[in-house]
């Protein structure tokens, strides 16, 4: 006898508008007791946007959602909050961090806070946060024990990832969603929270995961496809498995783009110099933390080199000492640009030198500025409003703007389009004043697979076009440009 089907969560003809924009029209959906989801589509397709509509953020002008869980829970248990409702029941690890500094406010947080060791002080421990003295076996597979006295400030952007999939399990919740939960971590670090997610399903929670189709844990029974808004397929896990994947097409940019670039680049031909960076014996320290230890680097003009290794292994401090956003610097032998730290450079002279973007820098990165206003930031290296860029300047970030296919949202506002489109215009910011040096963190995270190859292209052909200098960090190696050629690998701080 079949067993009888318990709804537990339904949207039902839903029409859901956030600004002045329609995110979804008439949407239907039902997900059954002991149904675990996977939502997955292209960049901008709506994944996002439909966790935030479960979740209650939006607002619904047709239709309505059902939560049958939560009915099911206060049948069975007694509340006498008045304000206690459905969200209660929900948890939502989204892409953004939402800590608070020890005054409970979050407008003194800012990117270099992280490595300056006073302002540091000022951000609770991994443990305070968590509100645990020790790890319970419900979230030990994600390895926050060694980060348990660590400052939240100065987390990775893995390990930050990690903190808040702990806190959202630990609130125990009847619906657990999880907005591409393997961004940011490195591959045994997914491979352990993939075990850890079909262990919360072994023990009955229900998960909703927006995640690409290449990453979808054992225990996940359904997937749900959207595109643009709308619903492209209802499929069982094992209906998924069978289709093919997206085939992203392998083809050139176009021969106007090609053009494009090389025009940008003979307008701005970057300095020349011997040595790009220069590290030796390079120690960094916070308290009894040794963050590095022992570096000898030299990174020689026009060379491209991939920076590897696990979370927390010391890549961003590193690359904070070459970015100018480490005081520690000056108290090692560290060369930039052929100049020693500390020989009179201020940071802004690096950075007028350095194109750079990582997922931290999006963290902090409150602009209200339009989308174009940002790329042309990337002429100043400030973050947020300043002088007006040159029509010069302007065409500059235009052409990058539509280089990266992201022309269409130049007067949007930068935090009102999607992830994937606000990580290009960072992209894009990072290249318009041609810098002899370029920094990419993690460059391609939340970009679906065809703006990743789209990239990739991008910067393979700029590799061709000039002299530039390549840092790329990646956890997914098959990110890499072609022209990337040199590896250094670091683990617990240390060369290997």
């Amino acid at each position: 006898m079949e067993e009888t089907k318990r709804p537990f969560l339904s949207l039902e003809h839903i029409t859901v508008r956030y600004l002045d924009k329609t995110l979804f029209d008439t949407l239907n959906w039902d997900i059954q007791q002991n149904e675990q989801w996977a939502i997955t589509g292209p960049s901008g397709a709506g994944k996002t946007a439909l966790l935030n509509t479960v979740l209650g953020k939006f607002n619904i002008i047709n239709g309505g959602i059902h939560y049958h869980f939560y009915d099911d829970w206060r049948k069975e248990n007694t509340v006498t909050d008045p304000y206690f409702n459905y969200r209660n029941l929900i948890a939502l690890v989204g892409h953004h961090h939402t800590f608070r500094n020890l005054s409970n406010t979050t407008t003194d947080f800012y990117y270099q806070q992280r490595f300056n060791s006073m302002d540091a002080d000022n951000s609770p421990t991994v443990s305070e946060y968590l509100d645990i003295t020790t790890v319970p076996d419900l979230v030990r597979p994600l390895k926050i024990a060694p980060l348990m006295e660590k400052r939240l400030i100065k987390l990775s952007n893995g390990e930050t990832r990690r903190v808040m999939i702990a806190r959202a399990l630990l609130q125990k919740p009847q619906l657990l969603m999880l907005d591409n939960p393997y961004i940011g971590l490195d591959v045994q670090t997914r491979k352990d929270f993939s075990e850890m997610i079909n262990e919360i399903i072994r023990n009955g929670s229900t998960v909703l995961l927006a995640t690409s189709p290449q990453e979808i844990p054992e225990h996940i029974t359904h997937v749900l496809t959207l595109e643009n808004g709308a619903i492209t397929g209802k499929y069982t896990r094992s209906e998924f498995v069978q289709l093919p994947l997206p085939q992203v097409p392998d083809l050139p940019l176009p021969a106007m783009e090609t053009q494009k670039i090389a025009a940008i680049l003979q307008q701005h031909q970057p300095a020349t110099f011997e040595t790009i960076v220069k590290m030796e014996d390079v120690r960094v320290k916070y308290g009894e933390n040794t963050i590095l230890d022992q570096i000898n680097w030299t990174v020689k003009p026009n060379e491209k080199w991939a920076l590897l290794g696990h979370n927390g292994a010391g890549k961003s401090t590193l690359l904070s000492l070459i970015n100018g956003d480490n005081p520690q610097a000056y108290a090692n032998k560290l060369w930039l640009f052929d100049r020693r730290r500390g020989s009179g450079e201020s940071i802004w002279d690096i950075k007028k030198k350095t194109g750079f973007v990582s997922p931290e820098l999006h963290q902090y990165f409150t602009s209200r500025d339009n989308c174009l206003q940002v790329v042309c930031s990337g002429f100043t290296d400030i973050i947020g409003s300043t002088k007006p860029a040159t029509p010069e300047q302007t065409d500059i970030a235009r052409a990058w703007m539509e280089i990266l296919e992201i022309d269409g949202h130049q007067k949007a506002p930068f935090k009102q389009v999607p992830e994937s489109a606000q990580r290009l215009c960072l992209l894009a910011r990072a290249l318009v004043k041609n810098p002899p040096l370029l920094i990419f963190d993690e460059p391609c995270q939340g970009l679906d697979q065809q703006q990743k190859q789209h990239f990739k292209k991008v910067i393979e052909m700029l590799c061709d076009h000039m002299p530039v200098t390549l840092i790329y960090v990646t956890h997914y190696e098959e990110e890499l440009p072609n022209c990337v050629d040199k590896f250094m690998r670091l683990a617990n701080g240390r060369m290997i």
